[in-house]
């Protein structure tokens, strides 16, 4: 079956439609009927618009949400600093305390630990990205590795980006201002920038990735010629409906993430009050076995993008800020082909990671789960010589490859920087990566025999006129 077989059952209810248009009430009767902004709210509730795109934004981007709520979010004291000396995840040229390291490497990562000292808000740390968030362009890649759940008094959001949540480890109970979510290992979700949120860990220390998106949102990709439906098809994804607390006694922190910088606000009520909503912004997960793939049922190897859950588009179509892409198992029946992906330069960057399993285009150990890669921009890549070796004599017969695994590609148009944590601080580099990959690669090229190699040349004499005008 096209799901996961999760081992901790699920405990939510959920809405069902990518960009839908969803209301939902925790209290029957909580939303009005035929307008929005009626003069006195039933139950004495104050309406809230929380908008996720510009007020003039075309209808088919605009994204908003309304939020019937006891109190509204701005009752609270001012933001103030916090932790300036060791929270900073913005390390652009403008506003960081360090910069990005721009090189050309070829990148990798062994596993990242779990650190079980500190919650979710405290184990966020930005390996690489580009751009800056204060002026909405770019994107930023974090480890994320907490063993303690938020105090049950507070709350966080990030006034940068969207947040696109890959959890290769435990499971994250999410709290959310439009209801609750449970997200496990081959699940993603994303929770939209601004909305306000709590995690628990119901089952232990967590690990995973996260791209958050500076500009934009997530989109589903167009399917051109593959019709009306496969990858990830709309009706998959899934939205929390309406759950609310009421407590309006107790102090509660909120936390938020603004210029990639750490505040905090008290406010003497639950963040978690909203008894109904209505709009198409909210947070949103999705079972990656559900990605219907799609690929060669003939010869040769189609493009990556075939495997693309999630687009965040630039202003020229086709490329795209961010792409989030997946390589679950699926079958192989191309004749006469090379079946793992070919060598090749990109003008995109690949950050790639692995949530379990094996990578069939690296087989040789040292891409494992919760390490990570990147190939920048231009950098040359592919598969690591036993790979090469192993797939160049294979028999063709149909084959499923992936099998247990699912590795993942965060993709990019543009140049992605590290940061020093994720260069030299985190020590998780792994410093023989070219030598393991491609350095062990042998010349294969054998000249034929009697035959003249021409390499351009006409041996000093005149050239063919029947290739006029360029004859010579």
């Amino acid at each position: 079956m096209p799901v996961t077989d999760f081992k901790l059952p699920e405990k939510y209810q959920y809405l069902n439609g990518f960009n839908s248009y969803h209301e939902s009430e925790a209290i029957p009767g909580a939303l009005p009927v035929g307008q929005i902004n009626p003069q006195k709210c039933a139950y004495g509730l104050y309406n809230e618009k929380l908008s996720g795109t510009a007020f003039t934004a075309p209808r088919h981007e605009n994204q908003q949400t309304w939020l019937h709520r006891i109190l509204p979010a701005s009752a609270h004291e001012p933001f103030e600093p916090r932790e300036t000396a060791t929270f900073d995840t913005n390390p652009g040229s403008i506003h960081g305390t360090h910069k990005w390291h721009q090189i050309p490497n070829q990148l990798r990562w062994d596993p990242f630990d779990i650190d079980e000292s500190v919650d979710w808000v405290h184990s966020l740390r930005l390996v690489a990205g580009a751009g800056d968030p204060t002026v909405k362009s770019g994107l930023g890649i974090f480890i994320f590795s907490a063993g303690k759940d938020m105090d049950p008094h507070s709350a966080f959001y990030s006034a940068d980006g969207d947040f696109l949540i890959v959890l290769q480890h435990g499971a994250l109970d999410i709290q959310t201002e439009l209801g609750k979510i449970l997200v496990r290992p081959n699940e993603i979700c994303v929770i939209p920038r601004g909305i306000r949120y709590r995690v628990s860990l119901p089952d232990g220390p967590v690990r995973g990735y996260i791209l958050e998106l500076y500009q934009g949102h997530f989109t589903l990709p167009e399917l051109g010629p593959i019709g009306s439906h496969c990858l990830a098809n709309t009706r998959d994804f899934q939205a929390p409906i309406a759950a609310f607390d009421e407590d309006t006694s107790n102090t509660y922190t909120l936390f938020a993430k603004f210029a990639g910088h750490l505040f905090a606000a008290q406010q003497t009520h639950t963040p978690f009050d909203v008894v109904a909503w209505h709009g198409n912004y909210y947070p949103y997960k999705y079972d990656l076995a559900r990605f219907a793939t799609i690929g060669s049922i003939a010869f040769d190897h189609p493009d990556p993008s075939i495997f693309t859950v999630l687009t965040a588009q630039s202003d020229h179509p086709g490329t795209a800020i961010a792409d989030f892409v997946i390589f679950p198992p699926r079958w192989l029946v191309q004749e006469g082909t090379f079946r793992p992906p070919w060598y090749h330069r990109n003008t995109m960057s690949e950050f790639m990671g692995l949530i379990h399993g094996e990578y069939d285009a690296k087989t040789g150990g040292g891409f494992q789960p919760a390490g990570a890669s990147l190939h920048n921009v231009m950098s040359a890549h592919g598969p690591d010589a036993g790979t090469h070796a192993k797939a160049s004599e294979a028999e063709l017969k149909p084959m499923k490859v992936g099998e247990k695994s699912m590795a993942f590609m965060f993709e990019s148009a543009l140049m992605v920087g590290v940061t020093e944590w994720g260069l030299t601080k985190c020590a998780k580099v792994q410093k023989g990566y070219n030598a393991e990959s491609w350095v062990p690669l042998k010349p294969r090229f054998k000249r034929p025999e009697g035959t003249q190699v021409m390499n351009g040349s006409a041996n000093g004499k005149l050239g063919d006129k029947s290739q006029a005008p360029h004859w010579t």
